[in-house]
């Protein structure tokens, strides 16, 4: 069996197990941790160092890049079949 062909479909299922992997996280779990506020919500302003509420995220959660992708197809599938 050639070398190159072999890496060649290592590198593809390898790629196939990733992006199924991320796909079955954005459908169990579609939010993250917001990484400015550490999942708290609230973060502190620069000077006074006074709390505040976090301006990405609304409650220390936010969607996955993934999901909001997904979100974007299902729309325009929806819109299509109308």
């Amino acid at each position: 069996m050639d070398p190159l062909l072999t890496l060649a479909s290592i590198l593809a299922a390898s790629t196939l197990l990733v992006t199924l992997g991320y796909a079955l996280l954005c459908w169990v779990s579609p939010f993250k941790r917001c990484q400015l506020c550490a999942g708290t919500g609230h973060t502190t302003t620069r000077v006074l160092r006074r709390p505040r509420a976090c301006r990405r995220c609304d409650r220390g959660l936010r969607l996955r890049t993934g999901r909001r992708v997904f979100n974007v197809f299902r729309r325009l599938r929806a819109e299509a079949h109308r």
